[in-house]
């Protein structure tokens, strides 16, 4: 591949994630200790970017060099998005920003569906109940967080830029045309179970448990209203359910679009493995929907399931 065309496309690349060639000259000048016109030279093209300089552009900010360079090399890329929602590094907050820049990729497409099979509360549905979400996050911190301070459900603050990314996001994920959600059969039999443990170690206060049990019933009317219109409330965009007949091991996802196509594996809680690669997104997409096989719709036209659905899970959350 010519030089020009390779660089053209690592720039266009760092210009993504740093659209103000400000923030991106200054931030370029912390990672790679350079003065600031060494990094004016760079962003022209009066010379390139050294190869260790380019190395380490990209393992920081999670660009894939073959694809920032156009070299297919045969092989199908994940990239591994951690993501700490209770002090995220900057790296991290770029994950997320970039989560946006997606989203709003796909808002101007003419067509574009979403769909998750989940085992646990999907994150388009989650952050509309924000102690809940803090919840999910807490849940992740007891298992895996080093700092002990987060072993509590009320040190789970979120920071300022997080809360902002939080209503962002749940603006923008509705924009989708389609969203298609699977839910595994125990997702809020094991949401109770979780709350009673940490309950039962006072690590929740009985105020606090008390505010997760009134969002969980929230959580359910919002679902069942959506469910039995088949749209969002706020533009009328299909969303469906689904209850999956047989136990589902992770979270996993799909956006597909004109502009943009990407497949999620949501692991350990809180990371993202995303591949953009079209051939494993076609795959995952054929997956998942085989996946409604053994599925029962309860959004729309099925009021008898949607009905003996929710009352099932009404009666699990009221166990609190």
């Amino acid at each position: 591949m010519e030089v020009n065309k390779w660089y053209d496309s690592f720039l266009e690349n760092l210009h993504e994630i740093f659209p103000k060639s400000a923030q991106l000259t200054q931030e370029i000048m912390e990672l790679l200790c350079l003065e600031r016109e060494a990094v004016y030279r760079r962003l022209r093209k009066d010379v390139i970017f050294h190869a260790d300089e380019v190395i380490k552009i990209a393992a920081t900010w999670d660009i894939s060099l073959d694809e920032a360079i156009g070299i297919n090399s045969g092989k199908i890329l994940f990239q591994m998005q951690p993501i700490n929602y209770l002090n995220p590094t900057k790296r991290e907050f770029i994950n997320m920003q970039n989560r946006l820049k997606i989203l709003s990729k796909v808002e101007a497409a003419p067509f574009s569906e979403y769909m998750e099979v989940c085992n646990k509360l999907p994150r388009p549905l989650s952050t509309r109940f924000l102690t809940l979400h803090r919840f999910g996050i807490f849940n992740w911190a007891y298992q895996y967080a080093q700092d002990e301070s987060y072993k509590q459900f009320s040190k789970i603050i979120l920071p300022e830029k997080v809360l902002q990314e939080i209503e962002h996001y749940k603006k923008k994920i509705t924009c989708i045309n389609i969203s298609n959600f699977v839910l595994d059969p125990h997702i809020f039999i094991n949401i109770v179970d979780n709350i009673k443990y940490f309950h039962s170690i006072m690590l929740i206060s009985d105020e606090e448990k008390d505010i997760l049990k009134e969002e969980l019933f929230a959580l359910i009317d919002f679902m069942m209203e959506i469910a039995e219109r088949g749209f969002y409330f706020e533009n009328k965009n299909k969303v469906f359910f689904y209850v999956s007949k047989l136990c589902i091991d992770t979270n996993y996802s799909f956006l597909y679009s004109d502009p943009l196509k990407v497949c999620r594996i949501h692991a350990f809680g809180k990371y993202d493995i995303a591949s953009f690669d079209l051939e494993m997104v076609n795959s995952f997409k054929a997956w998942m929907n085989l996946k409604k096989r053994s599925s029962i719709q309860i959004s729309e036209a099925n009021e008898k399931d949607r009905i003996e659905y929710f009352s099932e899970q009404r009666q699990i959350v009221e166990s609190l």
